[in-house]
């Protein structure tokens, strides 16, 4: 069956001129004339049976109809635009894969480790982009996801990579001349929350043992690298996942002043859209990944 899908050539001169919000710029933007910008867009309204701007003082606005297509049709040519350029650039060969990560995770985890994937499959490029929310693959581009959750991703072949153990972590000054803190000592300093967590503390302080009044009360950050930076400041103490902390505690920035982790109740997943789970690119990242993570399962 025929697909419904209009011109290349009147979907850029569209989203040129919905851009500029002016067929004349447009035209030049293109190397057109302004009557060849006009002829595209009245071709599309017609397949559309649909208009699409309509006239403002010298130049033209989107109508509502517009401005919904404008940002399908933006994402679509950005899209092949980019799959253009990749495919040349690689020549037919490796592949490239657009990841979504959580972003403290992509950053402190995945990142360190990437060189390594790299060298092993060098015609493969990785792009990341953060996700601190849950989003569907169909209203992306992105081929696969890094994600804390409970495993539920409708419509995606999901595997475990790790769990989410929680420990606090705070500036070496608010120790004094301490070594340790107790719970009750923790329960007495500011809390920093996670927007994202916001029962953290409680399942921690429970995990001991305790019930502090005001263990929900605090600064709240929505990303864990803002709270670690906050700790170290001196800001409070932090409940943020254990798995990269080394450096911090290395170079004296973060202590843990109690070492007791606290399993959250999320934990790390690979997902890919079912339609993609065959790609030769992400099965091979998922191979890599899973053999990163073995043994943190």
């Amino acid at each position: 069956m025929r697909r419904m899908i209009p011109n290349t050539a009147a979907l850029t001169a569209f989203e040129a001129a919905a851009r500029h919000s002016n067929f004349t710029v447009a035209a030049n933007e293109l190397s057109l004339t302004q009557g060849a910008i006009c002829r595209q867009i009245a071709s599309l309204e017609a397949v559309l049976r649909t208009k699409l701007f309509r006239r403002a003082g010298r130049g033209v606005v989107l109508t509502e109809a517009g401005v919904a297509y404008r940002q399908q049709v933006a994402g679509w040519l950005d899209a092949i635009e980019r799959e253009t350029l990749n495919l040349m650039a690689r020549q037919g060969r490796g592949g490239t894969i657009e990841l979504a990560v959580v972003p403290t995770f992509g950053t402190r985890w995945l990142l360190p480790r990437l060189s390594d994937f790299a060298r092993e499959h060098p015609d493969i490029t990785v792009n990341l982009s953060s996700r601190t929310r849950p989003f569907l693959f169909e209203e992306s581009t992105l081929d696969a996801s890094i994600y804390a959750g409970d495993g539920n991703w409708p419509g995606a072949a999901i595997d475990y990579l790790m769990p989410e153990n929680m420990v606090p972590v705070c500036s070496p000054k608010l120790l004094g001349s301490r070594k340790h803190l107790t719970p009750e000592q923790i329960a007495q300093l500011p809390l920093i929350q996670q927007s994202t967590r916001p029962y953290a503390w409680r399942h921690w302080f429970e995990s001991v043992g305790l019930r502090p009044q005001g263990d929900l009360v605090g600064p709240r950050y929505e990303l864990f690298s803002m709270s670690l930076q906050a700790a170290a400041v001196g800001l409070g103490v932090a409940l943020v996942p254990e798995y990269d902390l080394a450096d911090e505690i290395a170079a004296g920035r973060l202590v843990i002043p109690f070492k007791h982790h606290c399993p959250s109740d999320r934990a790390y997943y690979f997902a890919i859209p079912e339609s993609k789970s065959t790609m030769p690119q992400i099965a091979a990242f998922r191979t890599w990944l899973m053999q990163q993570t073995q043994g943190a399962r």
